[in-house]
């Protein structure tokens, strides 16, 4: 059932008194909305903030996944919008990309406030219980939209309440030890205040198992590398707390590996399967509805380009008009034998629109056969969490001395690798093999870069990495830690008159 985004389309469109500024721009253009007066102003209000996920998994794809070793994404064809972040360019102020994750997190932040806001000055129309659910879920997308900002940008303004325009232009980014004060306060309430479960008409929907999986996953990210920059890493190692809230999500029993294929041809397929969704792996994600109506998804269609979908026989209407976004050799070549994760997630080689391709497209999210009317329009919901990442997240706590034992990660590794077909167990475990296994499972999950960033590990990963893979030569070297974060999008800059100052290297 996908009940949230079946009402996407009414919040995306509706007037109502008091929820009429719900879609402008919350930076340039912030505005404070006249009270909301009954429990389905609150509801449609709050499928607003969820509507800000929508295009979440577009963006992680570039933002992420393009960015890192997962990929060598250098066109041949010309330059993409999406080459200058595969090659580091630091002439990447005005792109697309950042300027789309910044305005999108923002929109989703100034919602989650207009909420809060009118929750304080007008619940007396909801039940207590309804009241904290709703006040819940919406502080827990809050902390989501400030973590991906703090994770690409670092310094952010941090804005907590409705403003006016005027009153948006005068706040200037925040120290990120604040703006991670917010989100794991957000993070707390919302796992104190969410039920672990929904009924099945409010699939999709934020649980208290969510929550505690990404306040963890933000104390790890706080606890990473500082690299000597304002970066989302501040070195404080918080690795025990966050092992004790992943102890709670594994205790809590509600979640636990799909290890039956099913009709999907593997355990490991069967997580992805368009007839398996909401299956028991799944703690968080953005739901989809294909048909026509405007609720479908984009994101399987990113990395890939139309011949490819030529040559599964769905013709070229579902690609982007594209290059194809090769997953890396060096990626390829990881895979030990008989990992089924390999035959899944790529197309190796294929012939379609009148092209013989040799490299590796990702098709991990693609059934030709269950698409939906055009390359925006298909069914899967997007993974953001899942059991498969509490449990790694878990074993890379007690690598970084958050407690526990190595057996215990060894333990953690040898089940996720027996899950994907692999006979031969490993024998020991640091933090680069449990790296190294993360990238396999959750290639294409656009979870990579942040790995790399969180575990101290960008600079010299990337840095080997390029030098062997760069054949092409486009990529810029060497990395330095500036590259850590992007750029302060230039619009952003214009908007606030220049009182934001550009991130190093830009």
């Amino acid at each position: 059932m996908k009940k949230i985004f079946l009402l996407l389309a009414a919040a995306a469109l509706f007037t109502a008194t008091g929820c009429e500024d719900l879609d402008q721009a919350p930076i340039s253009s912030g505005s404070v909305p006249t009270f909301y007066k009954s429990p389905d102003d609150f509801n449609q209000g709050l499928t607003a903030v969820y509507s800000a996920l929508r295009n979440y998994p577009d963006r992680t794809l570039t933002m992420s996944e393009t960015r890192s070793d997962n990929i060598y994404g250098v066109s041949t064809q010309g330059l993409r919008t999406w080459e200058p972040i595969n090659n580091f360019s630091t002439g990447i102020v005005a792109n697309e990309y950042p300027a789309d994750t910044w305005s999108a997190d923002y929109l989703g932040i100034y919602r989650a406030n207009v909420l809060l806001d009118q929750l304080e000055k007008n619940s007396s129309v909801l039940t207590e219980d309804l009241r904290k659910r709703t006040e819940a879920q919406a502080r827990f997308l809050r902390a989501f939209f400030y973590l991906d900002l703090v994770r690409y940008f670092g310094r952010v303004p941090l804005i907590d309440k409705p403003l006016e325009p005027q009153e948006v232009a005068k706040i200037q980014r925040a120290n990120v030890a604040d703006i991670y004060n917010l989100m794991i306060a957000d993070l707390e309430y919302a796992a104190a205040n969410l039920p672990a479960s929904y009924p099945a008409a409010e699939a999709g929907r934020v649980t208290s198992g969510a929550a505690k999986g990404f306040l963890a996953l933000t104390y790890m990210t706080r606890s990473g590398a500082t690299y000597n920059i304002q970066g989302p890493g501040l070195g404080t190692n918080d690795y025990a707390t966050a092992l004790r809230l992943l102890n709670e999500v594994i205790a809590s029993n509600q979640y636990s590996l799909v290890t039956a294929a099913g009709t999907a041809g593997s355990p490991y397929a069967n997580v992805f399967s368009y007839t398996n969704e909401g299956n028991r792996e799944v703690v968080f994600d953005i739901q989809y509805l294909s048909g026509g109506t405007g609720l479908g998804a984009g994101y399987p269609s990113i990395l890939v380009n139309n011949n490819y979908f030529a040559s599964i026989g769905v013709g070229t209407t579902f690609g982007t008009g594209d290059e194809l976004r090769a997953a890396a050799d060096d990626l390829l070549r990881s895979y030990p034998t008989g990992d089924q994760r390999k035959a899944f997630t790529y197309q190796i080689g294929y012939t379609g629109g009148g092209v013989t391709e040799s490299r590796a497209a990702f098709k991990k999210y693609i059934d030709g056969p269950k698409r939906g009317t055009s390359r925006t329009d298909w069914p899967i919901n997007f993974i953001v969490m899942r059991y498969a990442d509490i449990l790694l997240l878990k074993a890379e706590c007690i690598l970084q001395g958050g407690g526990g034992s190595q057996a215990e990660a060894l333990t953690i590794v040898n089940q996720i690798r027996t899950r994907a077909g692999i006979t031969a167990p490993l024998t020991s475990v640091n933090l680069s093999t449990l790296l190294e296994e993360r990238r396999r499972e959750f290639a294409g999950e656009g979870l990579r870069w942040h790995d790399l960033v969180r575990t101290g590990q960008m600079l010299t990963v990337m840095n080997d990495w390029i030098a062997k893979e760069d054949t092409r030569n486009r990529i810029r070297k060497p990395l330095n830690a500036n590259d850590v974060l992007y750029p302060v999008p230039q619009q952003e800059l214009a908007a606030s008159s220049y009182l934001y100052e550009q991130n190093p290297g830009y």
